[in-house]
Parts: C-alpha cells; structure tokens; sequence
C-alpha cells in the first residue's frame, strides 16, 4: 500500500480469516494493519468517503458511456437513472471520472451534467492517459480500465459498466486488444457486465481472460451473453445464481491471495435483448464503414456503436440502456453481500 510518494507502509502478516476480513474491509478500516494515507491523486465524494469509512457497500460507475456512448441528454439522463437504481437496491455510487488533474469517486449531479454535455470534447481515458491528465491537470473519463484503477485506490471492489472491451475483430493483424482485458487481470475489482461487447472477437476475448488468469462467471447462465444479445455460444468459466454466491468467489479469490478481477457476466433482460441475427448484420456493415473510412485506435468502439445503433433504428441504444440499469442493479445486490458477508 503506497502511503506517500516514495514511500510503502509494512503490513503484518495475517491468517487466512484475518486475510479474508481485511478484503471485506472499506480503505482505512483495516483489521491489524495501520490506515493508509490519503491517495495522493484521489477524491471522493462526501458521500462515497463515508460509506466506505463506515463499511456500507459501494458501486463503481464508468464515464466513458457518458461522454462517448451516448447522445445528450440520453447520456445525462441514463447516468443518473444507474445512479438511483444502485441506491434502489442499498448501495452508494460513486462515477468516476478525471477532473481537472484529479481521480475523482462520486460525480455530483452537476458534474455528470457538465460531461454530458461536453460529449466526445472530453477525452476517454484509460490507463496508459492517467498519468499526463493527471500532470497537466486536465480532465478525461474513465474507461473500464481507468474506473478499475480508481475504485481499488478508493477501496471500492464492485464496479457496474455495460460491456467491456476485449480483442478487437481482425486482431491478429491489428493487434487491437483493448487495456480493460489487463486491467480485469491485475485489479482486485469485480466488474458486472453484460459481457464483451458484441462489436468484438468475443471467443478471442474468452481466449485472453483465461490467459490472464481472469474468471469469466455467468450470473444465472451458463454462455457469455453477447451485449445486446444473451447468448453468444460460448461458455462461461462457472454459472453462479445469486449475489451471495458471487460475493463467495471475489473473497475466496483476494482471500486466496490470487488478485487481480473477476468478471461477472448479466444477461440483458429477454424483453430487451436484441435478436441475435439483426446485431450480426448491423455489425458487419459497422465494421465494413468503419474500414471504408479508416477509423482506428480509440476512435474505433465509438464510431461502430453508433453505427449500429442507426443500423438498427435506435433499438441497440433502447438496449444498452436497459442492459446498464441491469448492472447495476446486481452490482449493487453483490456490494450489499461483500460488504455484509
């Protein structure tokens, strides 16, 4: 644990209960071990710092989907329903985002606004960007990867997003792997998603996580579910049934000492799921324009949502919505459990 540049606090050694029971703890409740000094980088919202100070459950939220995937004001809109569904189901959320040189946890209203509304003028910031925003005091909104890295400075282990990022299609010539596949690998955070996106190799993507040492569960199913879709035909590590059960997993594997993320896979509710046929379509004319135009690097997740939701009428953006709200909704039972098992 950093406590100051430069500088490592020791931490006694603990049993396996102890070791477990430190997992489960907030950041500076901490059985037998000193409380760490404050991130030099890092702010939290009032609010957020008192429920971790107090053991209460916390949820991670992204931004990236706020200013990049997303119109105004369905972005604003959408961010604050996911806010108000984990608090429905007992949890404090906290968005992440850069601000002005700061890793910030707990977004107020005001500033989710002023992200929505900026929209794609505001960076997407995943790891490798955190270290210039945060030297130039610039601001960026944090992709998977970025959220992860923030919610275990802040001692936050759930963290609620929509699809990660994986291996892009036509990666073994490209080389196009997106960082949230390192970060699920080094990060102790459970990230609840509703898979890999559907623009991506998804059984490539299954291929880097196992790799990696990364649990892929499936929350009452046994396949990855496809984003917009729930089955994309490939299986998932373990099928798990309930919050509980899910909480088990993240503390037998930190109490282990394994580390790194796990990744908890949530179907998109049948009403809203897409039919598998019209996504594939959508998707192949999105990768086809997104060639066509020469779009790479960053820009590339982006632009092929966007294309497929115009693809498909506006029904792919109906349902990233209600896939989020979905998230959330579990990640926020999965925090109550951690938080009181």
């Amino acid at each position: 644990m950093l406590a100051a540049a430069g500088q490592w606090l020791a931490w006694p050694e603990l049993s396996a209960a102890g070791h477990a029971a430190w997992l489960r703890q907030p950041a500076g409740k901490l059985p037998g071990m000193p409380a760490p000094a404050a991130h030099p980088f890092l702010d939290l919202h009032p609010e957020v710092a008192a429920a971790l100070a107090d053991g209460r459950p916390v949820v991670a939220l992204e931004s990236t989907i706020i200013s990049h995937g997303m119109p105004w004001p369905q972005n604003a809109e959408t961010a604050l329903a996911v806010q108000a569904e984990v608090r429905a189901h007992g949890a404090v959320p906290a968005t992440t985002a850069v601000v002005d040189g700061r890793l910030v946890a707990g977004l107020s209203d005001g500033q989710i606004g002023q992200l929505a509304r900026a929209g794609t003028a505001t960076p997407k910031a995943s790891r490798r960007d955190l270290p210039v925003l945060l030297a130039q005091g610039r601001s960026g909104t944090t992709t998977v990867a970025a959220t992860m890295i923030i919610a275990a400075a802040a001692g936050i282990r759930v963290f609620a997003t929509g699809g990660i990022g994986g291996v892009h299609r036509g990666a073994a010539t490209t080389m196009d792997i997106s960082a949230d596949l390192q970060e699920l690998a080094r990060t102790p955070v459970a990230v609840v998603c509703a898979g890999a996106k559907s623009i991506l190799d998804l059984g490539l993507t299954l291929e880097y996580l196992e790799t990696h040492g990364v649990p892929v569960l499936g929350y009452q199913t046994d396949v990855l579910p496809a984003f917009f879709c729930r089955d994309s035909g490939f299986p998932v590590d373990a099928r798990l049934d309930s919050p509980a059960a899910i909480a088990r997993v993240m503390q037998a594997q930190w109490g282990a000492g394994l580390g790194g993320g796990l990744l908890v896979c949530n179907p998109i509710p049948e009403p809203h799921a897409l039919p598998r046929a019209l996504v594939d379509a959508a998707i192949a004319d999105a990768l086809a324009d997104c060639a066509a135009q020469d779009i790479g690097g960053k820009a590339i997740t982006p632009f092929l949502l966007q294309r497929v939701n115009a693809l498909t009428c506006g029904q792919s953006l109906a349902a990233n919505v209600q896939l989020v709200l979905n998230n959330a909704r579990l990640a926020a039972q999965v925090a109550v459990a951690h938080a009181t098992g």
